[in-house]
């Protein structure tokens, strides 16, 4: 396990943010973390990446102690942050070789290092440009090279896709997933859209600072939501039937087989298995 949370918690004064929450994340996997605004996800994610302080249980990164062990557990890790912290001004190049330098890379190796994040993010065609010249799409492909000049054995992606278009989205989530194939790294992320958090091989839920599910995409869907079976007969009649499971309308089908004018079976979806399980709340984040 790359990642282990034992009972961790964290309060601000009279609110508790993260509620004593356990889960692990397997090395080499797609992790989501969902959650509503508010549920604890950003808590629990500052906390991991050692920006915060947890204030009881334990948490583990790399098998490092995210309080006592930063040092190590950042050596490891890349993080792409809502909102960019790179400079506008810059070259996409030149933030790349800074943010190489604070790991310590110098001379052949941090080139090295900076060339083969272009390469594997494509964006050797806007390099030379200024960061804030480039579109939201190019930023966010940057921020994610930036994120993997250290070569990180785990990149944290805290809502990458965010406000940018479906093309762009489609096109930022399959690099994403390429480069977790492909590298085995693990990636950690949390996501607003439920049809990303569906190609995860883990997910868990959290609302109110409390783990409200955990498991695989099909796990979920098979517990917290159905699917929805649509009948209509040829008197005009139209019906509906909720499903366990697809096949269960096998027998309801063959019942009414001489008299259903149309058929229309809809799957369960991670956005109803994610509905199902929260609730919106105002709480710290």
């Amino acid at each position: 396990m790359i990642i282990k949370v034992d009972n961790l918690s964290k309060s601000y004064a009279d609110i508790d943010a993260v509620c004593g929450i356990n889960f692990e994340v397997s090395e080499g996997s797609l992790f989501s973390f969902l959650g509503v605004n508010g549920a604890g996800k950003s808590t629990t994610i500052n906390i991991l990446t050692t920006l915060l302080a947890k204030s009881g249980g334990a948490a583990t990164v790399g098998g490092y102690d995210v309080d006592k062990e930063g040092g190590r557990v950042r050596s490891l890790i890349g993080v792409v942050f809502q909102e960019s912290v790179l400079d506008p001004i810059l070259s996409v190049r030149e933030n790349l070789t800074i943010r190489g330098s604070l790991y310590g890379l110098r001379g052949a190796k941090l080139k090295s290092a900076v060339d083969n994040a272009v390469r594997i993010t494509a964006i050797e065609e806007f390099a030379s440009r200024p960061y804030g010249k480039l579109s939201g799409g190019q930023r966010r492909r940057t921020d994610i090279a930036r994120a993997l000049v250290n070569t990180p054995r785990l990149l944290f992606l805290d809502e990458p896709t965010t406000g940018l278009d479906p093309k762009t989205r489609s096109d930022i989530w399959h690099m994403i997933r390429e480069l977790q194939k492909t590298s085995g790294m693990t990636v950690f992320l949390t996501t607003h859209y439920m049809e990303e958090a569906a190609e995860s091989d883990q997910i868990v839920v959290i609302d109110k600072g409390k783990i409200k599910a955990n498991g695989t995409p099909l796990e979920l869907k098979t517990k917290y939501c159905s699917d929805l079976l649509k009948l209509t007969f040829t008197n005009g009649k139209y019906e509906e039937y909720k499903l366990a499971t697809t096949v269960d309308a096998l027998p309801i089908i063959e019942r009414h087989k001489g008299d259903i004018a149309n058929v229309e079976i809809i799957n369960g979806t991670m956005d109803d298995v994610f509905l199902n399980l929260t609730e919106v709340t105002t709480h710290v984040d």
